[in-house]
């Protein structure tokens, strides 16, 4: 039988039939798309993905220690939910610079004393930013996050509230507080367990946070404000923890967090349309709030006399001359010093009760300096002269400061290429955090750093080590309120030691480090106080 044969001389090319058949059944483009559906093409994009992610964070890691390989896109999150204090130290050990990425975030830790210093007092460089959250709830307009000449003319204003002469404005509300805690304090020890004591964290939590608004905003708020923002403020803390979901979602940390924070600036709000009124009336200065908005009045009052030509004396000119803040305004600036006070005067409250409890020598000591600064009379009020003449209270509270420092990292943000040492650049964009732990546990610098010991602040070379303290940061965003912290704890103290005798109930982890935003003992201090008998 003859072949069949395509008779008309045409190429099979042309034929219609022949050319539907090749292109279904060849071409590697047309088979790879034929056999593609919506899974595989989320499959090659989530890979891509996950390569970019990983080159990205190889890419900026560059020289310095880390992980060799990134959880794709969110890192190590689900560890640092529940931060450990010891992987902390790990990180801090493993160089003066090391780095972690979370979520979008490249993460670098900046371990060393000098290292530290240098992102402190690297302004063209980076800027203070907290965490990523930070901006939602303390509002992105707010001076912290200024920077340049706009950061130094709102901070000049606010340096007034925090002379001496400020500060012994503040002292009797401060005192008002304390005599009315602690009288709390031994009333719930007198109804707990006699054996298991109290965990009393939340409680010095309360009482820190009361202390702050009495001194930040005196009584304009009522002390159920007080009460309610003391409760919620956990809520803020926890919203701004290192690593934390990078988006508010409903029912979220963060989303706690901002309706806490919205609540606590409603409420400063109030006070500061409060306070312009009573300023106004001729009110006195009683917090800081008083002083800050009786600068803007009197500022505006020069102004007022410049502009309509009155003669004017040069002595009496404000300096320097404040501009008028909106209540809002003054409501933001006010939230981020109880943000600045809050936590970290809790930490070191704690600690210090329970350092003291732990070392009844050191409690004695205080007791005695105390009551001798008061010529034998435990009542006596408190006054910046008193505050200011008392060694070993003071070398109690810096040891405590020093011994377990209740910030640890201050995050800062890249603004450009920072180029922090010869062989590595700190890419744009980055989270820069300074930490703190190592240069105040430094053996070189404070020996046996692991001991507590107030003396080395009165009698060894701790007061000479500069460079190394850095509790309260350096440079141009350093604490305004350093001086007032510090009295705050001395006077606390002091106090209590004359008003109080209190146990510790040890616990296995009372020693051990719970990291809170600052920092704990992991079993709440458990205590009891008792009133003491002259």
């Amino acid at each position: 039988m003859a072949d069949v044969v395509n008779g008309s001389f045409a190429s099979p090319l042309a034929d219609a039939s022949y050319a539907q058949h090749v292109s279904a059944d060849s071409g590697i483009l047309s088979r790879l798309y034929s056999g593609m559906n919506g899974f595989s093409v989320a499959l090659s994009v989530f890979l891509v993905l996950v390569a970019y992610d990983q080159f990205s964070y190889l890419r900026q890691k560059g020289s310095i220690p880390g992980p060799a390989w990134k959880m794709p896109f969110i890192g190590p999150f689900l560890e640092s939910m529940n931060p450990k204090f010891e992987q902390y130290l790990a990180k801090w050990a493993s160089g003066e610079l090391s780095c972690v990425s979370v979520f979008h975030k490249f993460v670098i830790l900046a371990s060393s004393r000098d290292m530290a210093r240098k992102v402190f007092n690297s302004p063209m460089f980076v800027k203070p930013c907290v965490v990523d959250v930070a901006q939602k709830l303390l509002r992105p307009t707010n001076w912290v996050f200024l920077d340049g000449r706009q950061h130094v003319d709102y901070r000049k204003g606010l340096n007034g509230l925090f002379t001496r002469q400020a500060l012994e404005a503040y002292l009797p509300g401060q005192e008002e507080v304390y005599d009315k805690y602690f009288a709390e304090f031994m009333e719930i020890s007198r109804k707990g367990d006699p054996q298991k004591g109290v965990a009393f964290m939340p409680k010095l939590r309360e009482l820190m946070c009361a202390v702050s608004c009495r001194t930040f905003v005196g009584h304009y708020m009522t002390d159920a404000a007080v009460k309610k923002v003391a409760d919620d403020y956990w809520m803020i803390t926890a919203a701004l923890e290192l690593v934390n979901f990078p988006i508010i979602i409903p029912f979220t940390k963060t989303w706690y967090g901002k309706k806490a924070a919205d609540m606590v600036l409603v409420e400063f709000a109030k006070c500061a349309a409060k306070c312009k009124a009573r300023m106004a009336a001729g009110g006195e200065v009683i917090c800081i709030m008083d002083a800050w908005v009786k600068s803007m009045q009197d500022s505006e009052n020069w102004n007022r006399k410049v502009a309509k030509g009155v003669p004017v004396d040069q002595e009496d000119k404000p300096n320097p001359l404040v501009r008028q803040f909106t209540d809002y305004e003054i409501a933001q600036t006010v939230f981020t010093f109880l943000f600045a006070s809050q936590d970290a005067t809790s930490s070191a409250s704690t600690w210090l009760f329970q350092l003291m409890a732990d070392r009844p020598e050191v409690l004695d000591k205080v007791r005695a300096e105390n009551l001798a600064a008061r010529k034998g009379d435990p009542n006596v009020r408190f006054s910046m002269d008193l505050l200011e003449n008392l060694p070993y209270t003071r070398a109690v509270v810096k040891e405590t400061l020093r011994y377990r420092p209740p910030v640890i990292m201050v995050p800062y943000i890249v603004k450009k290429d920072f180029p922090i040492t010869d062989t590595y650049t700190a890419p744009k964009g980055s989270m820069l955090i300074p930490t703190l732990w190592p240069a105040l546990h430094d053996p070189e610098v404070y020996p046996n750093p692991d001991d507590f010991d107030p003396d080395r602040w009165i009698s060894g070379t701790a007061e000479q080590q500069s460079k190394n303290w850095l509790v309260f940061g350096t440079g141009p965003h350093y604490c305004l309120g350093q001086t007032y912290a510090q009295l705050n704890l001395i006077g606390m103290i002091g106090k209590a030691s004359l008003l109080m005798d209190w146990k510790h109930i040890q616990t296995d982890i009372s020693e051990d480090i719970e990291v809170f935003a600052c920092l704990f003992p992991q079993d709440h201090c458990p205590l009891i106080f008792s009133e003491r008998t002259q």
